[in-house]
Protein backbone atom coordinates (compact mmCIF):
# COMPACT_ATOMS: atom_id res chain seq x y z
CA UNK A 1 0.00 0.00 0.00
CA UNK A 2 1.50 3.07 -1.23
CA UNK A 3 2.18 5.95 1.58
CA UNK A 4 1.19 9.54 0.64
CA UNK A 5 1.92 13.06 2.30
CA UNK A 6 -0.50 15.97 2.26
CA UNK A 7 1.36 18.93 3.83
CA UNK A 8 -0.53 22.20 4.19
CA UNK A 9 0.36 25.70 4.84
CA UNK A 10 -1.87 27.19 7.48
CA UNK A 11 -2.19 30.72 6.90
CA UNK A 12 -4.36 31.84 3.93
CA UNK A 13 -5.03 27.91 3.63
CA UNK A 14 -6.66 26.27 6.52
CA UNK A 15 -7.22 29.75 8.33
CA UNK A 16 -8.72 32.68 6.66
CA UNK A 17 -5.80 34.73 8.04
CA UNK A 18 -5.04 37.29 5.56
CA UNK A 19 -7.77 40.30 6.85
CA UNK A 20 -5.83 39.83 10.38
CA UNK A 21 -2.52 39.79 8.90
CA UNK A 22 -2.88 42.73 7.14
CA UNK A 23 -4.60 45.20 9.81
CA UNK A 24 -1.75 43.44 12.28
CA UNK A 25 1.09 44.66 9.74
CA UNK A 26 -0.67 48.31 9.21
CA UNK A 27 -1.13 49.05 12.94
CA UNK A 28 2.53 47.72 13.25
CA UNK A 29 3.37 50.23 10.42
CA UNK A 30 1.42 53.28 12.01
CA UNK A 31 3.20 52.39 15.71
CA UNK A 32 7.04 53.21 13.90
CA UNK A 33 5.50 55.86 10.91
CA UNK A 34 5.91 54.06 8.02
CA UNK A 35 2.19 53.37 6.40
CA UNK A 36 2.10 49.86 5.25
CA UNK A 37 0.42 49.91 1.41
CA UNK A 38 -2.08 46.80 0.16
CA UNK A 39 0.82 46.47 -2.34
CA UNK A 40 3.44 46.12 -0.21
CA UNK A 41 1.53 43.53 2.36
CA UNK A 42 0.49 41.60 -0.68
CA UNK A 43 3.95 41.39 -2.51
CA UNK A 44 5.46 39.86 1.36
CA UNK A 45 2.37 37.68 2.39
CA UNK A 46 3.48 34.39 3.83
CA UNK A 47 6.75 35.36 4.37
CA UNK A 48 9.14 34.97 7.59
CA UNK A 49 8.38 38.47 9.79
CA UNK A 50 12.77 39.48 9.31
CA UNK A 51 12.59 39.97 5.57
CA UNK A 52 9.25 41.83 5.73
CA UNK A 53 10.68 44.42 8.70
CA UNK A 54 13.99 44.80 6.57
CA UNK A 55 12.15 45.78 3.58
CA UNK A 56 9.44 47.97 5.45
CA UNK A 57 12.45 49.79 6.56
CA UNK A 58 14.29 49.78 3.52
CA UNK A 59 11.74 50.93 1.18
CA UNK A 60 10.79 54.02 3.41
CA UNK A 61 14.71 55.04 3.59
CA UNK A 62 14.91 54.18 7.10
CA UNK A 63 17.53 52.89 8.71
CA UNK A 64 16.94 48.87 9.09
CA UNK A 65 16.57 48.00 12.90
CA UNK A 66 19.18 45.92 14.62
CA UNK A 67 18.35 42.31 15.60
CA UNK A 68 16.86 43.14 18.93
CA UNK A 69 14.47 45.92 17.68
CA UNK A 70 13.47 43.18 14.94
CA UNK A 71 12.41 41.20 16.96
CA UNK A 72 10.82 43.06 19.62
CA UNK A 73 8.47 44.60 16.20
CA UNK A 74 7.54 41.23 15.33
CA UNK A 75 6.37 39.84 19.06
CA UNK A 76 4.43 43.13 18.42
CA UNK A 77 2.67 42.61 14.97
CA UNK A 78 2.52 38.72 16.19
CA UNK A 79 0.82 39.59 19.52
CA UNK A 80 -1.77 41.74 17.69
CA UNK A 81 -2.55 39.23 15.13
CA UNK A 82 -3.28 36.38 17.49
CA UNK A 83 -5.83 39.33 19.38
CA UNK A 84 -7.49 39.56 16.13
CA UNK A 85 -7.73 36.29 14.80
CA UNK A 86 -8.89 34.90 18.54
CA UNK A 87 -12.21 37.74 18.02
CA UNK A 88 -13.62 35.27 15.62
CA UNK A 89 -11.47 32.49 14.16
CA UNK A 90 -11.69 32.14 10.54
CA UNK A 91 -11.36 28.61 9.88
CA UNK A 92 -11.24 27.86 6.35
CA UNK A 93 -14.53 26.63 5.23
CA UNK A 94 -13.95 22.87 3.96
CA UNK A 95 -10.85 22.68 5.82
CA UNK A 96 -12.19 19.93 8.60
CA UNK A 97 -13.83 18.05 6.58
CA UNK A 98 -10.40 17.84 3.92
CA UNK A 99 -8.11 17.05 6.67
CA UNK A 100 -11.17 14.26 8.28
CA UNK A 101 -11.11 12.68 5.07
CA UNK A 102 -7.03 12.79 4.61
CA UNK A 103 -6.78 11.06 7.99
CA UNK A 104 -9.24 8.41 7.45
CA UNK A 105 -6.98 7.57 4.22
CA UNK A 106 -4.27 6.83 6.41
CA UNK A 107 -2.32 10.07 4.50
CA UNK A 108 0.39 11.69 6.55
CA UNK A 109 -0.50 15.05 7.84
CA UNK A 110 1.83 18.27 8.14
CA UNK A 111 1.90 21.87 8.46
CA UNK A 112 4.85 23.65 6.71
CA UNK A 113 4.60 27.12 7.49
CA UNK A 114 6.80 30.22 7.54
CA UNK A 115 4.97 31.81 10.66
CA UNK A 116 6.49 31.64 14.39
CA UNK A 117 6.05 28.65 16.96
CA UNK A 118 2.85 30.61 18.95
CA UNK A 119 1.01 31.36 15.91
CA UNK A 120 0.79 28.06 14.62
CA UNK A 121 0.40 26.23 17.82
CA UNK A 122 -2.42 28.85 18.58
CA UNK A 123 -4.45 28.22 15.40
CA UNK A 124 -4.22 24.30 15.71
CA UNK A 125 -5.60 24.51 19.62
CA UNK A 126 -8.84 26.49 17.98
CA UNK A 127 -9.07 24.13 14.96
CA UNK A 128 -8.74 21.13 16.88
CA UNK A 129 -12.41 21.35 18.55
CA UNK A 130 -13.98 20.56 15.19
CA UNK A 131 -11.44 17.25 14.22
CA UNK A 132 -12.15 14.09 14.60
CA UNK A 133 -8.51 13.61 15.79
CA UNK A 134 -7.44 16.17 18.58
CA UNK A 135 -4.13 16.90 16.28
CA UNK A 136 -4.55 15.48 12.78
CA UNK A 137 -0.77 16.05 11.98
CA UNK A 138 2.03 13.76 12.21
CA UNK A 139 4.27 17.10 11.45
CA UNK A 140 4.52 20.62 12.89
CA UNK A 141 7.35 22.71 10.65
CA UNK A 142 7.16 26.48 11.52
CA UNK A 143 9.47 29.04 10.64
CA UNK A 144 11.47 28.88 14.21
CA UNK A 145 12.86 24.82 12.28
CA UNK A 146 14.46 25.67 9.22
CA UNK A 147 17.07 28.82 8.77
CA UNK A 148 15.50 29.41 5.14
CA UNK A 149 11.86 30.48 4.78
CA UNK A 150 9.64 30.69 1.40
CA UNK A 151 10.42 30.66 -1.70
CA UNK A 152 13.20 28.04 -0.46
CA UNK A 153 12.20 24.77 0.23
CA UNK A 154 13.55 24.17 3.27
CA UNK A 155 10.03 24.08 5.43
CA UNK A 156 9.06 21.39 2.86
CA UNK A 157 11.96 19.25 2.99
CA UNK A 158 11.74 18.94 6.50
CA UNK A 159 8.41 17.75 6.60
CA UNK A 160 8.92 15.24 3.95
CA UNK A 161 12.03 13.99 5.97
CA UNK A 162 9.63 13.83 9.15
CA UNK A 163 7.30 12.06 7.54
CA UNK A 164 10.10 10.07 6.16
CA UNK A 165 8.61 10.44 2.85
CA UNK A 166 9.99 11.18 -0.18
CA UNK A 167 9.43 14.46 -1.85
CA UNK A 168 7.28 12.60 -4.48
CA UNK A 169 4.95 10.82 -2.40
CA UNK A 170 4.17 14.61 -0.86
CA UNK A 171 1.56 17.37 -2.41
CA UNK A 172 1.97 20.70 -0.55
CA UNK A 173 -1.55 22.99 -0.25
CA UNK A 174 -0.46 26.60 -0.19
CA UNK A 175 -2.23 29.64 -1.08
CA UNK A 176 0.67 31.90 -2.71
CA UNK A 177 3.23 32.52 -4.83
CA UNK A 178 6.39 31.87 -2.48
CA UNK A 179 5.31 28.64 -1.18
CA UNK A 180 4.36 27.66 -4.60
CA UNK A 181 7.75 28.21 -5.83
CA UNK A 182 8.80 26.36 -2.61
CA UNK A 183 6.91 23.15 -3.35
CA UNK A 184 8.23 23.34 -6.52
CA UNK A 185 12.10 23.79 -5.45
CA UNK A 186 11.22 20.80 -2.86
CA UNK A 187 10.48 18.63 -6.06
CA UNK A 188 6.97 18.17 -4.92
CA UNK A 189 3.49 19.03 -6.61
CA UNK A 190 1.23 21.93 -5.51
CA UNK A 191 -2.30 22.63 -5.02
CA UNK A 192 -2.93 26.28 -5.07
CA UNK A 193 -6.01 27.59 -3.10
CA UNK A 194 -7.02 31.09 -4.32
CA UNK A 195 -8.08 32.46 -0.79
CA UNK A 196 -8.43 36.14 -0.28
CA UNK A 197 -6.16 39.15 -1.62
CA UNK A 198 -4.29 36.58 -4.19
CA UNK A 199 -5.37 36.24 -8.03
CA UNK A 200 -5.36 33.40 -10.41
CA UNK A 201 -2.74 35.16 -12.43
CA UNK A 202 -0.23 34.67 -9.54
CA UNK A 203 -1.12 31.24 -8.33
CA UNK A 204 -1.09 30.00 -12.06
CA UNK A 205 2.49 27.87 -11.77
CA UNK A 206 0.81 25.52 -9.29
CA UNK A 207 0.04 22.26 -10.59
CA UNK A 208 -3.88 22.72 -9.86
CA UNK A 209 -5.49 25.67 -8.74
CA UNK A 210 -9.14 25.35 -6.51
CA UNK A 211 -11.36 28.13 -5.25
CA UNK A 212 -12.71 26.11 -2.03
CA UNK A 213 -11.09 22.99 -0.17
CA UNK A 214 -14.01 21.05 -0.88
CA UNK A 215 -12.73 21.10 -3.79
CA UNK A 216 -10.36 19.13 -2.94
CA UNK A 217 -10.16 14.72 -2.08
CA UNK A 218 -7.72 12.51 -0.81
CA UNK A 219 -8.47 10.92 -4.57
CA UNK A 220 -7.60 14.01 -6.16
CA UNK A 221 -4.85 14.54 -4.61
CA UNK A 222 -3.02 11.30 -4.73
CA UNK A 223 -3.95 12.03 -8.77
CA UNK A 224 -1.23 14.87 -8.60
CA UNK A 225 1.28 12.78 -6.69
CA UNK A 226 3.98 10.73 -8.85
CA UNK A 227 5.64 7.47 -6.98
Amino acid sequence: MNTFGAIFDLDGTLVDTCDCHERAWRALGESVGIPVSKEFFMRFFGRQNTPIIEALFREAGHPIPDAAMTETLAIRKEDSFRELVAENFPIMPGALALLNALHAKSWRLAIGSSAPQVNVDFMLQQMSAGAESSNPFDVIITGSCVSRGKPHPDVFLEAARRLQLPASACVVIEDAAPGIEAAHRAGMKCVALCSAGHTIEELSAADLLVHHLDELSPLRLQSLVTL
